[in-house]
């Protein structure tokens, strides 16, 4: 083996050691193979950036220790993971074993935090349920998740939030049909209310992607997901609305024109909110045989609104 060849052995065996370092949260001790690492290899991508991830972590686990509560631990950590995720995207490099190996303490820790609760009087507490599921999701364990999120769903019924956590953990373990349909329902109810940054399924990432190269952002790009989610065939799953829903539906569309025509009341959810309603109330005519005159004239109202959408939608 020559000098280059064993360079990059211990690098390589420097990086991992480090990795599993950080699934335990010995982020000091990480920082010291990857200080070695670099001294190898001074110019590698993954070492600094690995090293920029055990130093935001290090000065992240210091203060969380000084967190008595296990509730405001584990929302410490949640916090922290989104800032985290801010933090990524400054960074070009970025590595899956890496995050993967972090998401193991971040969410680990963070689980245990919260199912010490579970004994004492906010066992039965959705809110807490539901980060608990969070945690299993985090962690990668998504049929764990799962049952977290079907019991929080019970309990809360309509909760965006939650059904879009379920969504992204069925599209995790390929129950597609199952994804789209609880994607759908959770961007009709109030996408505002979907935490974007916690949804990482391929199906919804490759949506959110697009959008984003559109020129998309936030607040109004979680608005549009469920417009091109059905424009472009990811959430394509349609069903017949009960009466009291089809009722709601129609005064909500009635709702939402009215506010287009006032540009008081119009903002940015106007306009795709409004246009979700008329693909629902479509479907559902379509679903129960209503008659072709009510499908066109919902599809002349998708016109008025949006000539664009209008010709994507019909071809």
């Amino acid at each position: 083996m020559n000098v280059q060849s064993q360079q990059n052995s211990e690098v390589s065996t420097r990086i991992k050691n480090a990795y599993e370092l950080f699934k335990n949260g010995a982020f000091r001790d990480a920082e010291q193979e990857l200080e070695a690492a670099l001294s190898a290899e001074f110019n590698n991508d993954e070492v600094i950036s690995a090293l920029k991830c055990a130093g935001f972590w290090a000065e992240r686990d210091a203060k969380y220790h000084d967190i008595e509560d296990e509730f405001e631990r584990g929302e410490y950590l949640f916090k922290q993971w989104r800032n985290f995720q801010k933090f990524l995207e400054r960074d070009d490099g970025t590595y899956e074993q890496g995050i993967f190996a972090l998401k193991q303490w971040v969410f680990g820790r963070a689980l245990g935090d919260f199912l010490a609760l579970i004994d004492g009087p906010a066992g039965s507490d959705p809110d807490v349920l539901y980060r608990i599921g969070s945690c299993y999701k985090g962690k990668g364990n998504y049929k764990q998740a799962l049952e977290y999120f079907e019991i929080c769903n019970h309990q809360k019924a309509d909760d965006p939030l939650i059904l879009a956590a379920l969504a992204d953990c069925y599209a995790f373990i390929n129950e597609v049909k199952a994804a789209k349909i609880f994607f759908r329902e959770a961007f009709f109810l109030n996408p505002q209310q979907i935490d974007i940054s916690s949804l990482e399924s391929l199906m919804i990432q490759r949506l959110i992607r697009r959008l984003q190269e559109m020129g998309y952002g936030p607040p109004e790009l979680a608005e549009w997901i469920p417009v091109y989610g059905v424009l472009f065939g990811v959430l394509n799953v349609k069903r017949e609305l009960r009466s009291l829903e089809y009722g709601k539906l129609k005064q909500s569309i009635f709702s939402l024109q009215s506010q287009l025509s006032d540009d008081g009341k119009r903002n940015y959810t106007t306009e795709p909110r409004l246009l979700n309603r008329y693909f629902w109330l479509i479907d559902h005519y379509i679903a129960s045989g209503d008659t072709r005159e009510k499908v066109d004239d919902a599809l002349q109202r998708i016109r008025e609104i949006n000539d664009s959408v209008y010709e994507y939608y019909i071809n």
